[in-house]
C-alpha cells in the first residue's frame, strides 16, 4: 500500500510545484499574509514583522529598468508622501539582485525598500512567479497587508500607468478615518 507521502514523492515536480501556485493564488483578503525573510538593496534583511503595526503595500514587479516596472515604481515613489500620511509602507520585491535593487533605486530615488527574491521563493508564496524553467520573474501583483499582518487586499491584474493612485483610494477606504 502507497502512503500519501509516498504518492506525493512519485509525482513530478512540476505537478507539486502547480499545486502550491494555486494554493498560493487563492490567497484572499482576511488570510494572513505568507512570511518573508529577504534582503534590501543595501543587503539588510527585512521580514514581514518589520511592518507589522503599520498598512504594508507589497507589490510584485517582473524586472528592474523596464518601462511597466519603471512607471510602476516612479507612481509609488510620487505618491510616497501620500501613502506615509495614510500610514502605508511601501516595498517592491523581484527576482532581480540586491545590486540591481540599489542601481534601480538610486537612478530614479526610489524612497523605499526593494526586495530581492533571487529564487522566486516569497513570489511563490504569493502566487506571484512565472517560471519558464530558463528564467523566471515576478508577475506584476499587490497585496496591501493590514497592521495585523492580514491581507487586507489582493490585485492580480495590475496597470503599472494607474495602480498607485487605485492603491491609494483603496488605502483611504479601508482607512477612512485618515484623509
Amino acid at each position: 500500500m502507497i502512503t500519501r507521502r509516498r504518492a506525493l514523492g512519485l509525482l513530478p515536480a512540476s505537478v507539486l510545484l502547480g499545486a502550491a501556485a494555486v494554493q498560493a493564488e487563492s490567497l484572499v483578503a482576511g488570510q494572513p499574509a505568507p512570511d518573508f525573510s529577504l534582503p534590501d538593496q543595501q543587503g539588510k534583511t527585512r521580514r514581514l514583522a518589520d511592518w507589522r503595526g503599520k498598512w504594508l503595500v507589497l507589490y510584485f514587479y517582473p524586472k528592474n529598468d523596464t518601462p511597466g516596472c519603471t512607471t510602476e515604481a516612479c507612481n509609488f515613489r510620487d505618491d510616497w508622501l501620500l501613502l506615509q500620511e495614510l500610514g502605508a509602507e511601501v516595498v517592491g520585491v523581484s527576482v532581480d539582485t540586491s545590486a540591481a535593487h540599489a542601481a534601480f533605486a538610486q537612478k530614479y530615488k526610489l524612497p523605499f525598500p526593494l526586495l530581492a527574491d533571487a529564487q522566486g521563493e516569497v513570489a511563490t508564496r504569493y502566487g506571484a512567479l512565472s517560471d519558464w524553467l530558463l528564467f523566471k520573474f515576478a508577475k506584476r501583483q499587490t497585496f496591501i497587508i493590514d497592521p495585523q499582518g492580514r491581507i487586507a487586499r489582493v490585485y492580480r491584474s495590475v496597470d503599472s500607468d494607474k495602480h498607485s493612485a487605485e492603491i491609494v483610494a483603496d488605502l483611504r477606504q479601508l482607512r477612512p478615518t485618515v484623509r
